[in-house]
């Protein structure tokens, strides 16, 4: 099996996620997961004056998979729906700067929980 290797920043946001937890009164509740790898994600988010006013998440997972959803939340709380609707798994791993080839579908992970919420919320 082959070691897996973080960076500062994956480990940053792994150990000490800020956004880490849930909203009780959430306008909307996203959720994938990941059969292979056995990762589940929960975002949920706040909406106020048309921009995501908070988003936290709750996910069972490896290193990356919780640094995935801390910096999906960070890009997308202050953005209007149709900005954090283009926020791509790309923008999670250049905001974390780089992440093991083997961990790449948890970003992927992060932008399908994230588009479930957004999809849950326009209905």
């Amino acid at each position: 099996m082959e070691k897996i290797e973080y960076s500062k920043k994956v480990m940053q946001h792994f150990l000490h996620p800020k956004h880490f937890g849930e909203i009780k009164d959430a306008d909307a509740v996203g959720e994938a997961g990941n059969i292979k790898c056995g990762d589940i994600m929960h975002l949920y988010i706040k909406v106020a004056d048309g921009k995501i006013s908070d988003a936290k998440f709750k996910t069972l997972g490896c290193a990356a998979a919780i640094a995935s959803s801390d910096v999906m939340c960070e890009l997308v709380i202050g953005k209007t729906i149709e900005k954090a609707s283009k926020v791509t798994n790309k923008d999670i791993v250049d905001y974390l700067g780089v992440l093991p080839t083997l961990k790449l579908h948890c970003s992927v992970l992060g932008m399908e929980t994230l588009h479930d919420a957004l999809k849950k919320l326009r209905k």
